[in-house]
């Protein structure tokens, strides 16, 4: 598999809209890690979903109402949260704002449709 360049400037990079007051930026990768910074909008929704990856977010900025399994909590800048594989989870941008998501491995599926670093 194909990493990312060594140095990613994130002014350089495009965003990839993915929904509604929604869109993400890859920040770099190889096989057995990712990191994507998510934008969101108020009232933006990061639809329920699970995924056979392990998943580490920082919250940088805004407010978040957090679903994993089924636990609901909100989540502020400064704020982190881990999901399990295959756990149900998703959120609702309460504050605009931006997540800081870690995958293990790599989200082959966000490289299909992005031109990345």
């Amino acid at each position: 598999m194909k990493a990312s360049k060594e140095f990613i400037f994130g002014k350089d990079l495009e965003w990839e809209e993915v929904g509604p007051g929604l869109k993400r930026q890859i920040m770099g990768y190889d096989d057995k890690i990712m990191l994507v910074k998510v934008d969101f909008q108020p009232g933006a929704v990061g639809q329920l979903h699970e995924h056979h990856h392990s998943q580490v977010t920082y919250v940088e900025s805004g407010a978040f109402e957090m679903t994993i399994g089924d636990e609901v909590k909100t989540i502020r800048g400064g704020d982190s949260y881990y999901i399990p594989p295959h756990v149900m989870h998703g959120c609702v941008c309460k504050e605009a704002g931006v997540l800081i998501d870690v995958f293990s491995p790599v989200r082959e599926d966000f490289l299909d449709s992005v031109k990345h670093a």
